[in-house]
């Protein structure tokens, strides 16, 4: 492995951690609403809960305050280290941004990202009540 190596492997790392976060919010959403109609118990977990709200929270923060994600700047700076510009990656790096980025104005997102959080909000007060003592 040359020098470069590990910086490509961090980026990539945190690439997927990035990745992992955005999934858990959405399908984190999408669980607390189908759990309800099902009956599913562990969707009133205050851990999950609380994470849940907490992720979407920081992504609402970064947006209004016009702030990009310490992920990604982190990744960028990674991926620089390996020699790299801008967002040419790795098999993995490459489909994972395709997934996560498009192209928008920022108001866009953080409409997106606001209307979100707001329903993660919503559910969470309705819920609360129903979350297991302990």
């Amino acid at each position: 492995m040359n020098d470069t190596g590990p910086y490509l492997l961090l980026a990539d790392t945190i690439l997927v951690i990035h990745f992992s976060l955005v999934v858990f919010v959405v399908l984190g959403l999408l669980a607390i609403v189908v759990g309800r109609l099902i009956g599913w118990t562990w969707i009133y977990g205050r851990t999950f809960r609380i994470s849940h709200l907490l992720v979407i929270g920081i992504v609402i923060a970064q947006a209004w305050l016009g702030r990009l994600c310490p992920l990604t700047i982190l990744e960028s700076f990674l991926r620089g280290k390996a020699g790299q510009a801008g967002y040419s990656e790795t098999f993995v790096g490459y489909w994972l941004h395709r997934i996560l980025f498009f192209n928008a104005q920022p108001w866009v997102f953080t409409l997106i990202y606001t209307v979100f959080g707001g329903l993660v909000f919503l559910f969470w007060a309705i819920d609360r009540k129903k979350a297991p003592k302990g």
